[in-house]
């Protein structure tokens, strides 16, 4: 038996179940959900395909405790970055930062979570609402102490949400800007906007509906 062979034998439960974790989230962010097979998995890891079942249950059930570990990760790393701060622009800032930064440092978790499939997609759609529902208590203290409509608070939020999602995702892929330089422009979109918001927008260029 060679010593490689004698390793594998000597890996406990927890072990190998992490190993199997570490493998297949490499493989999903790589090739998707539905292209990756329990025996691609299992090959990958050097085991047989039933101790991938014996730990997960099946592909569903892999996948599942990989998504939801990215997503206790990026909610926590948000989460704590709208807390940091009593100030809106300090608060954007270090959101969208901190959205970058797990990106940067977690890339393979963030594609999976992004996946557009209904195994991840739903998942990451949840995590966006939830933190539009912070950011809008956030807002709505603002907008009260500045003379603007609390009520319209949600529907900034979801924009707020909006600008930094979205570059985030085009940054994944697009890495040529720092993610400080990439934070600097959502904030400086986002904040500018926010500032200059007057209390009863109006549209500009409306047609007139002809008598």
């Amino acid at each position: 038996m060679s010593s490689k062979a004698s390793k594998r034998t000597r890996m406990s439960a927890s072990e190998r179940r992490e190993q199997l974790i570490t493998v297949a989230r490499a493989l999903f962010a790589e090739k998707g959900f539905e292209a990756t097979s329990i025996e691609e998995i299992a090959n990958r890891a050097k085991v047989s395909k039933p101790v991938v079942y014996e730990h997960f249950g099946g592909k569903e059930g892999l996948y599942a405790v990989i998504v939801d570990r990215e997503l206790t990760a990026i909610s926590t790393t948000i989460t704590q970055a709208l807390k940091s701060s009593s100030s809106a622009s300090v608060i954007v800032e270090r959101a969208a930062l901190a959205l970058l930064t797990y990106i940067e440092e977690s890339s393979d978790g963030f594609r999976i979570l992004s996946a557009t499939n209904t195994h991840s997609s739903d998942t990451y759609s949840t995590l966006l609402a939830d933190v539009a529902i912070q950011v809008s208590g956030l807002l709505a203290k603002q907008f009260s102490t500045h003379g603007l409509d609390p009520r319209t608070a949600p529907l900034y939020a979801q924009m707020l949400v909006g600008i930094v999602a979205m570059p985030a995702q085009w940054w994944l892929d697009n890495p040529a800007m720092s993610k400080e330089e990439v934070a600097a422009h959502m904030v400086n979109l986002a904040w500018n906007g926010l500032r200059a918001m007057t209390p009863n927008p109006t549209l500009r260029d409306v047609p007139t509906t002809a008598e």
